[in-house]
């Protein structure tokens, strides 16, 4: 039997007619038709908590820029909110450490008994399933709050700064981490790492790139938190213009050729067509950081009453997803775990 056109339905008789065949809000009419046709789904297993770790005990502090956020001491603090993190399916953390000292060449960072190497060890003895992502940079560490050691004339320098890269990440992994993410966007700093490790029998450490670093506003919170605010100028020199796109593209492609398994787009909400164009051209997982920035503000106008947290947040995560991301970073993972299992049959 022949079949008809949607032109000859629609000029047969007057029986039927196009409108009647296009009709996109039919799946829309319930919770249970929007689920089933959903082409975009986040999933706690597809977030990573950022976890800030301070030296001392019995720390729980409020971060005052990031409602809702603390830092632990690596204690019983630490413990309660790591095992709530499992708990809620999350897919791993994200280590941040504030040492009791800092000298210019960030030293605590690659001390074997630095507060996120002692961090790690205490998280992987209790909770030995969680992947735990460590940072790889300097500028928590350093008196100066730059990413790397500097010269004479107060800048930073490259070579010598990728060589204690490779010395933090080698600490890091010793004390169990599962994956290093090197953040100081230093050109080589995947090789130096990845060289570093394999030096040191850890080659099936894989390492987290932040290969598109933007030199972005909206780290401010965040500054705070780490205590990494730089006491003199700024990290434009190290991290990317934020009016560039193809720039992302070679910089991830280095990481991606120097070893890297995993690569990053930071910010993300304000960078989603970054997310999209280097989600076109390489299929290594992909993560987008969404940072404290894009997190304040979003707590700020909730707490005045001006905006639907819970539907922004949703919205916000599947903009990322939707752009690319197979991995987000965000301060959101907990609430949206929360709500997420609530929703599970």
């Amino acid at each position: 039997m022949a079949t008809l056109t949607k032109t000859e339905i629609s000029s047969s008789e007057g029986k039927v007619n196009r409108r009647s065949l296009e009709r996109p809000r039919r799946l829309r009419q319930s919770f249970a038709l929007r689920s089933l046709v959903s082409e975009t789904d986040v999933n706690p297993r597809n977030l990573v908590m950022p976890i800030f770790v301070k030296d001392g005990s019995h720390i729980k502090e409020q971060i005052d820029s990031m409602p809702g956020i603390f830092r632990f001491s690596p204690d019983e603090y630490l413990d309660k909110e790591i095992s709530e993190i499992q708990s809620l399916g999350i897919g791993g953390i994200l280590l941040f450490g504030l040492p009791s000292k800092k000298d210019s060449f960030g030293s605590e960072a690659y001390s074997d008994k630095g507060i996120v190497q002692r961090a790690i060890e205490r998280i992987k003895q209790n909770n030995p399933d969680l992947v735990v992502i460590s940072d790889d940079c300097m500028c928590e560490y350093t008196d100066h709050g730059h990413c790397g050691v500097l010269n004479q004339k107060g800048e930073v320098q490259n070579d010598k700064t990728i060589e204690l890269l490779g010395k933090i990440a080698v600490s890091q992994a010793k004390a169990g981490a599962d994956i290093i993410a090197p953040s100081a966007m230093m050109d080589n700093q995947v090789l130096a790492i990845r060289e570093a490790l394999d030096l040191a029998d850890l080659e099936s450490t894989p390492i987290m790139s932040y290969s598109s670093k933007y030199a972005s506003a909206f780290y401010g919170p965040f500054r705070e938190a780490a205590g990494s605010t730089p006491s003199f100028g700024d990290r434009k020199s190290y991290q990317m213009d934020p009016s560039n796109v193809r720039e992302a593209i070679r910089e991830t492609r280095l990481d991606v050729e120097q070893g890297a398994d995993i690569i990053m787009v930071k910010p993300a909400l304000s960078y989603l067509d970054v997310i999209r164009a280097v989600r076109r051209e390489f299929d290594l997982p992909l993560a987008a950081y969404n940072v404290s920035g894009e997190y304040s503000m979003i707590k700020a106008a909730a707490i005045n009453g001006w905006i639907d947290e819970d539907r922004i947040v949703d919205e916000v995560l599947h903009s990322i997803r939707r752009a690319g991301a197979d991995i987000i970073i965000t301060y959101f993972a907990k609430d949206y775990a929360r709500r997420w299992k609530n929703l599970e049959p």
